[in-house]
Order: C-alpha cells, then structure tokens, then sequence
C-alpha cells in the first residue's frame, strides 16, 4: 500500500507527478487515471509511470493515496472514488461550493481531505506573513492587493473555451478569486464583510467574467482586490500599509520592499531561487508544489500538519459567493 494515484493527466497533473517524483518517490509508486488517450500517452511517454483509462482497473489496496487533478467541476467525481476506498485525498483548488459541500457530507468516514493552498508555500507569502505575525510595525491598517494573468496563455495549445477557465461557472477569474483569498485569509484571518464586483471585459469567445474586484473588511483592519484574467503582463502587486511601517511586493521583482518608519530606510527581503516548468511563468515555481504536496503525505499520518481544511475551504467559498451576491448573484 505505498502508490499514488493521480486523477486526471492535465497540466496540474502531470505537475503533481512532478513533485512526487522530485520528492523521491519511484516511477512505478506512482499511477496516473484519464479518459483521454492523448494524455496518457504523453505522460507514460515523459515519466513512465502506469497509466490506466478507466477506475476500475485500480487495485486500491495498492494505493497509498489519491490525487485528484482533474477540473474543479469533476473534483467532486475523484473525491468521492477516494472516500469510497478510504483513501486520504488531496484537490486542486476549488471553486464550486456546492461540490465541495457534497464532498463534505459525502465523508462521513471522516477520509482526510487535503483541498490545495499553493501560495501558502511560496516563500515570500511566508515572510510576509512572519512579518505580520511579529508585530514588530504594529497592527496592519490597510492593504491592496492585484492579481492579473491572461487567461489564452494559460493553456496556450488550446482555445480557452475547449477547458475548464473558460467555462462560466469554473471560469478562470473566478477560480483565481478563492485561490488568493486561501492566502490572504491565512495572513489576516476571514474577514466580516466581503462586497465587490464581477464584469466581462474582454471577449474570449466564452461567457466568463474575466475581472473581479472586492472590499474586505477584518474587523479594523480594510482591503481591496482585484482579480483579472485579461492583463498582458502577468502581475501579482501587495502593498500593505502598517501603524510603522510599508511595504510592497511584485512577484516579477521577487523581492519584498519594506519601509520602516522609525528608522526612515528600506529593507530588502530577496525571494530564494527557484525554477519553474518549461512552459510556465518564470514566478511560478515548482518548489512551493512540491512542498504542498510533500505535507499533505505527511498528514496522512498527522492531518493538523496539513493547513488547510474542507472547512476553511467552503469558507473561501462562501466568500466568493458574497462577492457575485453583492453584485447582484452570479446567475444574473
């Protein structure tokens, strides 16, 4: 019972397969699941690892753990193949609430779940987040927070109407607004009220809404958001403003600015090298994935090891649900 099984071949999984093979786990410990034969041809052909096309041919008692990359609105298909096989399951990250709360009501085996949270991994996210916690500048007062990609480079070998992003109700915007906020809300906590806006921009040839926008409210503590799919030049912007203190981040500058008042200078806080996919942006690296994947194999003996939950999951949902309910509901 040492496998892994990986659901679903695409582009994440073939990165989770990535990560289990950098982790050190051998080709044939790990077993990948889809309908598609395109894609278990490339990906027996890259990692020569078994491949199978259909669930059945899994002996589960094999299987160590269940991996389920498939798009957010068939999570809910491969979650419930782990459960039924008592299997500890981790999901890419979702963004359809209503599947997660299946998968909720469907454990009732209490299977440990394991939904994704990348940015939690990335290193600075974590400075930024020991910073906050040290309370050295005071309280944080307010922040803003920009988050642009455009969304026909995601998967560039195909139209964005032939995948999950551009599809309405796991369109990519969308899915990156509960993407952020599982970090953020790891950062400052949830938040009492969340309003915002939702809007078509630009045309991809499919009904999404390309661009979001929120205000957030913690207590005393204020935020905006905005989430795009249409920026040309791929952008993650922070500025965070302390009682002592400023700081900003830009992903592409891989470096934390941080003003500090009371001795009037600027500290640099370098992000550490990493290396992305062939393909892939240059920021995003494949170490916070295999550190995310790497503590969720180790949850498996400790879950409160792992740091996010079902539960908080569905929590950043409901808050993705306030912002499209503010604006009139997301079924307008």
């Amino acid at each position: 019972m040492n496998k892994f099984l990986v659901i679903g071949l695409g582009s994440m999984g073939k990165r989770r397969i990535r990560c289990l093979l950098a982790l050190g786990y051998r080709n044939d410990e790990i077993i990948g699941m889809d309908t598609r034969e395109d894609r278990r041809q490339e990906v027996n052909t890259k990692y020569e690892i078994d491949i199978v096309d259909d669930i059945k041919k899994i002996n589960f008692s094999e299987i160590k753990a269940v991996i389920v990359s498939l798009p957010p609105d068939k999570h809910a298909v491969g979650a419930k193949i782990a459960i039924d096989n008592r299997k500890p399951v981790f999901i890419e990250a979702s963004v359809i609430i209503d599947d997660v709360l299946d998968i909720q009501k469907y454990n009732s085996g209490d299977v440990f779940i394991a939904p994704s949270c990348t940015m939690t991994y990335h290193p600075i996210i974590k400075d930024i987040k020991a910073i906050i916690k040290s309370k050295k500048y005071g309280k944080v007062c307010n922040f803003s927070y920009h988050s642009g990609q455009y969304l026909p480079d995601w998967h560039p070998w195909e139209n964005v109407k032939d995948f999950y992003a551009g599809k309405r109700i796991t369109g990519g915007a969308r899915e990156i607004v509960a993407f952020e906020f599982t970090w953020i809300v790891d950062l400052l906590g949830f938040p009492n009220e969340v309003k915002g806006h939702f809007r078509k921009t630009m045309d991809f040839g499919c009904d999404i809404e390309d661009s979001y926008t929120s205000s957030i409210i913690f207590n005393d503590i204020i935020g905006t958001m905005i989430v795009d799919v249409v920026s040309r030049y791929a952008t993650r912007n922070l500025i965070i403003n302390f009682e002592k203190a400023h700081l900003q981040w830009r992903w592409d500058k891989k470096t934390i600015e941080l003003y500090e008042a009371e001795t009037d200078r600027w500290i640099y806080f370098d992000q550490p090298n990493f290396k992305s996919a062939g393909g892939y942006n240059e920021n995003i690296g494949e170490k916070m994935y295999i550190e995310e994947l790497d503590t969720f194999i180790k949850g498996i003996s400790d879950r409160r090891l792992y740091p996010n939950t079902i539960e908080k999951d569905i929590k950043i949902l409901e808050i993705l649900k306030s912002i499209e309910e503010s604006d009139g509901g997301f079924n307008r």
